[in-house]
């Protein structure tokens, strides 16, 4: 018998392909993995990804914004830190502990959505 295994890739709302690859790609660091469109002038369904962390984007209106990622982290301190250098004088969010004692630093996209990166704390 098979093991049953699942895997889920959540899909992103955004509005504009450009701004989501400034965001993604040149802020976030993600890799666009590739770009799909349906027919010329539809919208773009596209795939990011880093360090084994997959998302989907899409333009097109069906899908809804404001969603949240909960992120499982390790590395957290080198990520805010590497976000620092790309961020200028405001930098990301800081870390903060959670009730729940993780160290969390919430990210939110330019189109509403929000990534919540999380490390257990030792």
């Amino acid at each position: 018998m098979t093991e049953l295994k699942l895997k889920g890739v959540p899909i992103l709302r955004i509005a504009d392909v450009r701004t989501a690859k400034l965001f993604y790609s040149e802020y976030l660091g993600f890799t666009v993995d590739w770009e799909h469109y349906y027919e010329d002038g539809a919208p773009v369904y596209m795939q990011v990804s880093r360090a084994g962390l997959v998302l989907h984007l899409s333009e097109n209106e069906r899908f809804k914004e404001g969603t949240i990622i909960y992120v499982g982290t390790t590395g957290i301190g080198e990520l805010h830190a590497e976000l620092s250098s790309r961020s200028g004088s405001s930098g990301p969010p800081s870390i903060s502990l959670t009730p729940w004692n993780t160290k969390q630093m919430e990210i939110e996209d330019p189109f509403g959505n929000l990534l919540r990166f999380n490390e257990e704390s030792h």
